[in-house]
């Protein structure tokens, strides 16, 4: 049973116009996510700018509160629309915020801050509470005189870390990472990354890793979730991402990913994001697609499942192909950027499927997934 599993989540803001103030749009933010998190897991979540990575987070903590949709604890259900429902497992979620300078009260010492999460919850009282906050700012690396003083005097690197003190100081299941690295230092980024995953070991936890960063998710996490335009393209384990990504979208992620290699340039992806408040019709990501078909306009292709955790969205897996999978016994270099690998099918077939190479390519022992559509006259 997943840790928490999410279906057809949807989060939309109303826009409003004229003297009365009607609602004359919608913004989908999010529209119609489906996910799971296992125990233990490491789930990145990556997309550009404007696709609903951070309102996803705050929707499944209760923090926004979605339009439809079910999520599921431990297979228990939370009215997602009734705030006074998620009141009984906030200590099970926690959020760590993207902005180490505005998420501490100036206002409240470093004791305030890390004291009162625990003393509402129950984890503490006052006669214990410094030896709490002590053990908090051990566990992330911290001296205990810190606790006296205020956000201020600390740099981004230590005040991130009083974020995630005071997550884990409420023992939660699950914490969302909201774009935890993005305000810092290179450097500080990967002491930040390497405490995440010393404490998600310590502790048992399960994070949500919310990223625009390719190279962190590959060094961190167990599965990636691609999203565009507020859904999911693709759902699958790091590593087969990495190397044989299913929907064009994530490989033009991947072509765009830079490169000491002299021969190989970033390949950037035409067009700009879609606005949530104007979606194209049929599939979002249709406009930019290089694989895009007539009908791609008219529908939203589904989720089709490639593996038990891996499930991709994509116009190559409709109803006028079929999709097979088979383990690779071998595998050769067959030039930069992009190869064609045979596949033995009816002439009136396409006899070939498209391995970008996003830095490893098919190697022996590792899944392939090929799909065959007729031939364009």
């Amino acid at each position: 049973m997943s840790l928490l599993k999410v279906e057809d989540l949807r989060t939309h803001f109303p826009i409003t116009g004229g003297l009365f103030r009607k609602t004359v749009g919608w913004t989908k933010a999010v529209d119609g996510v489906t996910l799971s998190v296992e125990e233990g897991e490491v789930l990145a979540v990556v997309g550009e700018s404007g696709c609903g990575k951070s309102t996803l987070g705050n929707s499944i903590l209760g923090l926004t509160l979605p339009t439809s949709g079910r999520l599921f604890l431990e297979g228990q259900e939370i009215d997602i629309r009734k705030a006074s429902s998620w009141k009984p497992f906030r200590s099970d979620f926690q959020i760590i915020f993207q902005d180490p300078y505005s998420s501490l009260n100036p206002r409240h010492t470093i004791f305030e801050i890390l004291s009162e999460p625990m003393r509402i919850h129950g984890l503490c009282d006052r006669s214990n509470a410094r030896q709490k906050v002590t053990e908090l700012l051990d566990l992330v690396g911290l001296p205990a005189s810190a606790m006296d003083r205020f956000p201020h005097a600390f740099s981004g690197g230590q005040r991130q870390r009083i974020g995630i003190a005071r997550a884990v100081g409420l023992r939660p299941r699950l914490i969302v990472c909201d774009e935890v690295t993005s305000a810092l230092d290179v450097s500080v980024q990967a002491q930040i990354i390497q405490l995440l995953l010393k404490l998600k070991a310590e502790l048992k936890l399960s994070l949500v890793f919310i990223t625009h960063d390719l190279s962190l998710v590959r060094n961190m996490s167990d599965r990636v979730c691609v999203m565009y335009g507020g859904r999911v393209m693709e759902v699958a384990r790091t590593e087969d991402l990495f190397r044989n990504p299913a929907h064009p979208y994530t490989r033009a992620l991947m072509e765009a990913i830079p490169s000491l290699h002299p021969d190989r340039r970033p390949k950037l992806l035409g067009g700009e994001v879609p606005s949530p408040s104007n979606l194209p019709s049929g599939c979002v990501f249709h406009p930019r697609c290089p694989r895009a078909k007539e009908d791609c306009s008219q529908r939203i292709p589904p989720l089709e499942t490639l593996d038990s955790m891996d499930s991709a969205s994509s116009p190559s897996m409709d109803s006028t192909s079929s999709m097979t999978s088979a383990d690779v016994p071998g595998s050769d270099f067959a030039g930069s950027l992009r190869s064609e690998i045979p596949g033995s099918v009816r002439s009136d077939s396409l006899t070939s499927a498209e391995q970008p190479d996003s830095g490893g390519g098919p190697r022996s022992g590792s899944r392939l997934v090929a799909c065959f559509y007729p031939e364009k006259n």
